[in-house]
């Protein structure tokens, strides 16, 4: 007989994400219940400023798309009884259902629609302040009181239980607003088998199997280090999670959905974003180490094993402050000398500019090409990248046109008009992130539900029974281990044998590095320590690195703290959120024994 089960389907990984996910999910075969994550810390602080701009900011503030989305599909959602669980609630969760409301009555369509509250802490600021939190930024510990800089946001991130009422009391449709990803799935398995606060391995399961779908087609081949594997249709599909009452699940994807579905791409999902071994939720801490991978068939992997312990005393709190205005701009450096090509460009521009000292910061980036290896004209390019920050917009908002103009005869041998990113003349506005933690008592969930308002706690303040969680021994070295030590080495770029994906988290960067057999790993963990990792990726020297090993999926996870400086909008660098930091290292040359390379052929 089947074990009872829940079948979860993904439809955004973020704002902006494929608009037809929704249709392909609902339309492409059997579910029970559809989940979309339109919110990254940087997308919190987006909403506010779109807000501030609209007309009427009770209509704004929210993922405005998700309404058209749900238009394609709420008929046959309801039809078929599929749960809808999305955070496109943003800043505004209420104004999102008053528009699913007002959009399904003109379908002639009535859904039960609830939505969550509690998670802004913007207007209780003063009050935390006095109660003596201090919501202390995690990479700098730094006080919010402190900051200078204007809060736009503040939001903790809710767990699934408000989900749970909701769907208790009947809802067809959640809207949430800042939860954790994995709050979504972790809510409806938890209304579908009536899970307890305090079972611990099952919340911690589905908290992983959320994780892995919550990105959308990353857990499908998108973005996957070993890509060619991929193959077919590249019309990739988005994954499904169907968890079962221990807190085990199954990923796979429709079956004719392109994309693939393996323990490797798998992997790479649970590496992405996260940070050490302990994955911290409100509703649970889930312990990555344990997790074990399980290839069932094509395009289903399995996912058991998860242990789980008590949630932590704090939620985490996505705070966005104003960080002032930015302008970027590229410029091409055609054939030799392009650091002497650099320097000169870089002091005649600053002196048009008024000196470094006219901005609240400044950087310069040269990217360098192999111009004597050059087989065209463009491939002779390298590139000065250049960020420039400041508290005020007239600080940039001059013609830089005008100025760039005055260098055509003037500037370096070669010169090539520069590339300009955002507003042509003027400066961007960008955010800082700020993550913190504010004691969970502080937190109380506010669900709206048939007309009423339903207060969920958070799992902290209940009583409920102790638990702990020790990490099972990693075996240490045996005979085929030492034989493949033993054997002649070769060099080779590290990406050839291990899979890598990296993500941020505000200011931290992290990267993971995987194997594809305990062999590889037990060799990789020997290999790659943090002092290995800084000259490999010269550029990480200078900061904080933490390694975690994940042995059930065959993994090292490094955490760059500082790597980002204030985080997505603030950082500066071309890859401003290290979603290629993986590639990075994937290029670089690495010793292995050679037995290695031959068990890959």
């Amino acid at each position: 007989m089947p074990k009872e089960s829940i079948r979860i389907a993904n439809c955004s990984g973020f704002m902006g994400d494929r608009f037809s996910a929704a249709k392909e999910m609902v339309e492409g075969g059997p579910i029970d219940a559809l989940t979309g994550d339109y919110l990254a810390e940087i997308t919190m602080g987006g909403l506010k400023s779109f807000q501030e701009m609209s007309e009427d900011p009770t209509k704004a503030g929210f993922a405005g798309n998700f309404v058209f989305q749900a238009q394609q599909v709420l008929e046959e959602c309801l039809s078929k009884q599929i749960k809808i669980v999305v955070n496109a609630g943003g800043i505004n969760p209420q104004g999102l259902a008053e528009a699913l409301t007002d959009m399904a009555s003109s379908l002639s369509l009535s859904p039960n629609i609830a939505w969550i509250e509690g998670d802004n802490l913007l207007p209780r600021l003063d009050n935390l302040f006095t109660a003596g939190e201090e919501l202390k930024n995690l990479e700098t510990a730094e006080s919010l009181a402190e900051c200078k800089r204007e809060v736009k946001t503040a939001n903790a991130y809710l767990g699934g239980w408000g989900i749970k009422a909701a769907l208790d009391a009947g809802a067809d449709i959640v809207i949430a607003p800042r939860t954790t990803d994995a709050a979504l799935v972790l809510g409806l398995a938890a209304w579908k088998f009536q899970w307890q606060r305090d079972d611990y391995d099952e919340l911690a399961g589905a908290i992983v199997a959320g994780h892995i779908i919550e990105c959308g087609p990353q857990a499908c081949g998108g973005n996957y280090s070993f890509f060619k594997e991929v193959g077919g249709d590249l019309h990739l599909g988005f994954p499904i999670a169907e968890v079962f009452a221990d807190g085990s699940s199954h990923i796979y994807k429709h079956e004719k959905a392109g994309g693939l579905v393996s323990v490797g791409t798998v992997t790479e999902q649970i590496l992405y974003e996260s940070q050490g071994c302990e994955y911290l939720n409100p509703d649970v801490t889930s312990h990555f180490d344990s997790i074990q991978l399980k290839q069932l068939s094509v395009n289903r992997v399995e996912v058991s094993g998860v242990r789980g312990s008590a949630p932590p005393a704090s939620h985490k709190v996505c705070i966005n402050t104003f960080g002032g205005y930015k302008t970027m701009l590229t410029v091409p450096l055609a054939g030799p000398n392009a650091e002497a090509k650099s320097d000169w460009l870089w002091q005649q521009w600053m002196q048009l500019c008024g000196g470094e000292d006219a901005f609240s910061a400044c950087s310069k980036t040269l990217i360098k090409a192999p111009y004597q290896e050059a087989r065209s004209h463009e491939e002779s390019f390298s590139f000065l990248r250049i960020v420039m920050f400041a508290e005020k917009p007239e600080t940039l908002e001059f013609n830089f046109k005008a100025k760039e103009l005055e260098l055509i005869l003037a500037s370096i041998p070669g010169f090539v008009p520069f590339i300009t990113h955002g507003m042509v003349t003027g400066a961007l506005s960008y955010m800082n992130h700020w993550p913190a933690l504010i004691d969970s008592k502080y937190i109380i969930e506010s669900v709206h539900v048939n007309g009423e308002t339903i207060e969920v706690l958070p799992s902290n303040q209940l009583p409920l029974k102790e638990s702990s969680y020790r990490a099972t021994p990693i075996a240490t070295l045996d005979e085929a281990d030492k034989s493949v030590s033993e054997s002649p080495m070769m060099e080779v770029e590290l990406g050839e044998v291990f899979g890598t994906r990296s993500g941020d988290k505000g200011g931290l960067a992290n990267l993971g590095v995987w194997a594809k057999d305990d062999i590889a790993y037990n060799y990789l963990r020997a290999y790659l320590t943090n002092q290995k990792l800084k000259e490999l990726l010269p550029d990480t020297a200078e900061f904080r690195i933490e390694r975690h090993e994940l042995p059930g999926i065959k993994a090292l996870n490094f955490c760059i703290y500082g790597y980002l400086k204030g985080g997505g909008d603030s950082s500066g660098k071309l890859d401003s959120l290290a979603k290629s930091l993986g590639q990075y290292l994937a290029g670089k040359l690495i010793l292995v024994p050679r037995a290695l390379l031959d068990s890959k052929k």
